[in-house]
């Protein structure tokens, strides 16, 4: 069976490069989603999204059938399930908020990747990690504001699309290292997301315009390609180099969300993201000490 596990090239510079190009591909698709989110239903612009997906993955399968056969078959349909319940969330709630506002409360991911791992993965999370994680949650709470005249209730949805997230990363991590190639994973998160839309979708569907269909076909276009470059980009340099330039996606968001839907972000929005980046920072951070102490304790 093939891995996907290639030897990292030392190449940090341009892994940074790949990465902040992957940011900016993912705001186009989030900025893409926002503006067809108005216009027909989240789940159909999913589904759009996933059938442009499962079709630019046909080739690489034809070319190698083999790439279907998974050795987590049930790990990969979680995982899918898991990114098919985050996109759905997030577009859902693009409908609503600005998308600054979205992305930042996205960017908890990190912190529900650690609480999760304590149950799926049997990691132990120290009070270091467990302090970060309620400093994100504080920061969440400053850019959603409950109880305030500011808030709105979708800004729940956003937060549960990075749950969603993190249960297909923590399973992604739980699957053997290497046991699939990029394609299989790929595959399986195309497929389950499309068909599991695909049953949804007579209940909502609403006959799409040839504009919409090209919008559809272009998110596919671009998500993909953002994979890819995320791919590529951890293939050249370290998780713990490449953590800090993810965030720059806050930055497209919310140029793409001023020129494309005159939002601009207010002055708590901006502290509230802060506060959860410092947090996914340092989290990132203490990660990496305890991978290097269960190296050490092992060698």
């Amino acid at each position: 069976m093939e891995r996907t596990a290639e030897r990292q090239s030392d190449d940090p510079v341009r892994g940074i490069m790949l990465i902040v190009a992957a940011m900016v591909f993912f705001s186009m698709s989030d900025a893409t989603a926002k503006f067809l989110g108005q216009r027909i239903p989240p789940i159909e612009v999913v589904w759009l999204r996933y059938a442009g997906f499962t079709i630019l993955m046909v080739p690489a399968l034809i070319r190698h059938p083999s790439r279907l056969r998974s050795a987590a078959p049930l790990l990969q349909i979680g995982r899918g399930l898991g990114l098919l319940g985050s996109a759905l969330f997030f577009t859902s709630g693009l409908r609503y908020l600005a998308m600054a506002d979205a992305t930042a409360m996205s960017f908890v991911s990190p912190l529900f990747i650690t609480a999760l791992s304590i149950p799926v993965l049997k990691e132990k999370v120290g009070i270091r990690r467990w302090s970060a994680i309620v400093v994100g949650l504080v920061g969440v709470l400053i850019v959603v504001r409950p109880g305030t005249s500011t808030f709105n209730p979708a800004s729940v949805l956003p937060l549960l699309s990075s749950v969603s997230w993190a249960f297909g990363i923590v399973l992604t991590r739980k699957m053997t290292q290497g046991s699939d190639h990029t394609v299989t994973t790929l595959a399986y998160a195309a497929i389950t997301g499309l068909v599991v839309t695909s049953l949804i979708l007579p209940f909502i569907w609403e006959p799409p315009s040839w504009q919409v269909v090209a919008l559809g076909g272009f998110i596919a276009c671009v998500s993909t390609t953002a994979q890819w470059l995320v791919v590529l980009g951890y293939r050249r340099a370290s998780a713990s180099v490449l953590a800090p330039f993810s965030y720059t996606q806050l930055v497209w968001s919310s140029l793409a969300g001023f020129l494309l839907f005159d939002m601009i972000p207010d002055s708590l929005t901006l502290v509230g993201a802060s506060i959860i980046i410092a947090s996914g920072l340092y989290t990132a951070h203490r990660e990496r000490i305890v991978a290097r102490q269960r190296l050490a304790g092992s060698a």
